[in-house]
């Protein structure tokens, strides 16, 4: 089974010969036909989660499939060999940029009929972090105000488009040139954020979605009204992630400290700020796959490249400035 590797962090991808998954009773043996390319990718290459993800290496990464099942273990029931799913593995079970990888039952679903493997594929890691973001942890209702940062990525991309299913009037930065499309997937107030600053702007918004940190974070949580949240996907992890993750209290006393400042921040301006790293969920996958098929959400695939060029489709993404998602094909 062909694969790819890194060896070390900040080492290179390597095709390696991988061995054939073993399939437990719960899990399912899929035939990768696409798979999503994420920056968690190139962090964990880099090393840079390797107190809260301690992966042992040499690994392979990918985060995000969609393919066909070839065999169930004896213990599923709501799968059977030939189904199209798509998923996004749980930490343990991570290695999409194989040919084949055996994947917990509870973290697939069906994939969307309407649109094509590639699509598919591009979902799963964005669309839970937009659906854990928003409706399972910001509780976004109708007539509320969201800011969701980088409009045209992959998350942001995702996030529009459900805030506006879900009635809130969106906001997002975006370059010039994507203006238009982040309007097109239902942003209402666009910021060019490389000449404006959206902090004079807007004021009395109810949620913040930011998936960039540092002091775009800080001006984030001065726009929120009182009560408002800020939730972060680039950090700094807080001490209830570090609970929920069931880090070692030394981990957790770091993590305390790294996110001291923006909690201090926010308590000062009497608004919430919370970390949030997705989980795998197939139950959630269930929902946005009948969101798709209806029309309400459109996977955007910014660039697809062939399995053999998986270390260029990293370097890609890793660099920026992308639009949607950037998938590799097996096909």
């Amino acid at each position: 089974m062909k694969a790819y590797a890194v060896s070390a962090f900040k080492g290179p991808l390597e095709e390696i010969d991988a061995a054939e998954p073993r399939v437990g009773r719960s899990d399912v043996l899929v035939r990768v036909q696409a798979a999503g390319v994420n920056v968690l990718d190139e962090k964990i290459r880099l090393g840079e989660f390797r107190q809260i993800l301690p992966h042992a290496f040499p690994l392979v990464l990918g985060h995000d499939l969609a393919g066909t099942v070839i065999r169930v273990g004896a213990d599923v029931r709501g799968l059977k060999p030939g189904d199209t799913v798509y998923g996004r593995p749980d930490d343990d079970h991570i290695g999409t940029f194989a040919e084949r990888i055996a994947v917990p039952e509870s973290d697939l679903a069906i994939a969307p009929a309407s649109v094509d493997i590639e699509a598919a594929a591009s979902l799963p890691l964005v669309a839970l972090t937009a659906w854990q973001a928003l409706v399972e942890r910001g509780r976004v209702q109708a007539g509320q105000k969201v800011l969701i940062h980088g409009g045209a990525g992959g998350v942001g991309s995702l996030a529009i488009q459900l805030a506006k299913h879900l009635g809130a009037t969106v906001a997002t930065t975006a370059g010039s040139a994507n203006a238009q499309f982040v309007r097109e997937l239902g942003a209402d107030i666009v910021i060019d954020y490389r000449t404006e600053d959206f902090e004079q702007q807007l004021s009395g918004f109810d949620l913040v979605l930011d998936g960039i940190g540092g002091e775009n974070l800080e001006k984030s949580l001065r726009i929120l009204k009182p009560g408002g949240r800020a939730i972060g996907i680039a950090g700094p992890p807080d001490p209830q992630f570090a609970r929920d993750a069931g880090l070692n209290p030394v981990v957790r006393l770091a993590i305390r400290g790294l996110s001291a400042k923006v909690r201090r921040q926010a308590r000062k301006l009497g608004v919430e700020y919370e970390f949030l790293f997705m989980r795998a969920s197939g139950e959630q996958l269930r929902q946005i796959t009948r969101l798709v098929d209806d029309g309400v959400l459109q996977p955007v695939v910014g660039r697809v490249l062939p399995f053999g060029e998986t270390p260029e489709a990293l370097r890609l993404v890793a660099a920026g400035g992308g639009r949607g998602k950037t998938v590799v094909s097996m096909a």
